[in-house]
């Protein structure tokens, strides 16, 4: 049995959010299509995605994000304007961007910066955002394109970034189950 686990860093998103994303979910699920939605208590903005990593090397993430983010505050995204990956004519992921917000965007190059040093590949073009659905098949694209279009600049609300969680991911048959491996507060 290997001793590796599926991780992630990750912005958590509170519940008020999570009802407004839930309502444009409802949105597309209005309609007939072939989309596999993220359930609420998995919302979240992934600021990098390791992969299976060892517990030794979770160690080593985190002693880098403690010292990183001791030199950051608290700050606040919103959430605003929905979007398609990898674009409009082909949807994979629908997902919901943030704000350009120079705070989140430092701190996600530092820390890559120091991931880079442990071994780990650099975002190249690193963009804020969370998923809500993954396309499962092209069953009423047009309206799927047209739900996205109607819906390009909604304003969802806005969080307050006062932690920044390494997530664990373990993969079932009903979808991933996320816990906690480590919880750093900005402050």
């Amino acid at each position: 049995m290997s001793s590796n686990i599926r991780s992630f860093l990750a912005i958590e998103i509170d519940e008020n959010l999570k009802k407004s994303i839930l309502n444009l979910q409802n949105e597309f699920k209005k309609i007939n299509t072939n989309i596999k939605f993220v359930n609420p208590e998995n919302m979240h903005l992934t600021l990098k995605f390791f992969g299976d990593i060892s517990l030794d090397c979770s160690k080593k993430i985190a002693l880098k994000i403690e010292d990183i983010i001791k030199n950051y505050n608290s700050f606040e995204l919103e959430l605003e304007n929905i979007g398609s990956f990898p674009n409009k004519n082909y949807i994979k992921v629908i997902w919901i961007g943030f704000n350009e917000n120079k705070t989140l965007s430092n701190l996600q190059k530092e820390l890559d910066n120091e991931f880079y040093k442990l071994k780990f590949k650099k975002e190249r073009n690193y963009t804020s955002h969370l998923t809500i659905g993954r396309v499962k098949g092209p069953k009423n694209k047009d309206l799927v394109k047209k739900i996205i279009d109607e819906n390009k600049n909604i304003k969802l609300g806005k969080i307050n970034v006062n932690k920044i969680s390494l997530k664990k991911s373990t993969l079932t048959a009903n979808g991933p189950i996320y816990e906690d491996l480590k919880v750093f507060k900005v402050i």
